[in-house]
């Protein structure tokens, strides 16, 4: 496991793009040639939740503005983490 700042020397040597704002949800980063930042979507939306947004607002926002810009090939990835729970019928 490697700290934030580590993490942050890391995509930054890899000139992998950022999401502004949301260092907080940064989670870490994909394998092989093209390395790019790997995002917490759910943790973007408490972020934009705390700077008094919606959920509704907030996941609009997200999706349209931050997840929906494709801006080259080291766009970041955002993911959606699914519990064990969720499986259990």
């Amino acid at each position: 496991m490697i700290d934030q700042e580590r993490l942050q020397d890391i995509l930054a040597d890899e000139e992998a793009i950022t999401a502004d704002g949301f260092d907080d949800a940064l989670v870490g980063f994909t394998c092989g040639a093209n390395l790019v930042a790997v995002y917490d979507a759910h943790k973007m939306i408490e972020i934009l939740m705390a700077d008094d947004m919606e959920r509704d607002e907030a996941v609009e926002f997200l999706e349209y503005n931050v997840i929906g810009a494709y801006v080259g090939e080291k766009t970041p990835v955002y993911i959606n983490f699914v519990t064990k729970e969720v499986h259990n019928d």
